[in-house]
């Protein structure tokens, strides 16, 4: 009986000591997932940065295309000069709101979620009911 009550003991120490090395790695691996999270934040962020650059950017060609039909209103040219500026700065827009939807996608809450720390206890939490 003193054999069985000592293993049952030191089962109970095992499981506990267990239990806490288990914790520890688990917070471990979340401070690891969300540093790279962070990481990921960060590049979200330069993205939402240059996107916002390009697409002023854009802006920027396309007032100087409103200003070149305002000087052919003015005086006439034998060319349309005003195509070039216009064009050039309808694409630099369209890459620049691209960039931007790929930051805003980096950063979604979705994207930012520990989802490899939150498999991680599910299946602890499943070990542990047995």
């Amino acid at each position: 009986m003193a054999n069985s009550e000592k293993s049952l003991a030191s089962l109970i120490a095992d499981l506990s000591r267990e239990t806490s090395t288990l914790v520890r790695d688990e917070v471990q691996l979340a401070k690891a997932e969300m540093s790279e999270k962070v990481d990921q934040t960060a590049s979200g962020a330069v993205s939402i940065l240059t996107g916002a650059f390009v697409a002023f950017s854009g802006l920027l060609a396309l007032l100087y295309a409103a200003i070149v039909v305002l000087a052919e209103l003015i005086a006439p040219w034998t060319t349309q000069p005003w195509v070039a500026p216009l064009i050039v700065g309808v694409v630099v827009a369209l890459v620049g709101l691209g960039i931007l939807q790929s930051g805003r996608k980096k950063i979604s809450a979705e994207g930012l979620k520990p989802s490899r720390t939150i498999g991680s206890f599910k299946r602890d939490r499943q070990v542990l009911k047995g």
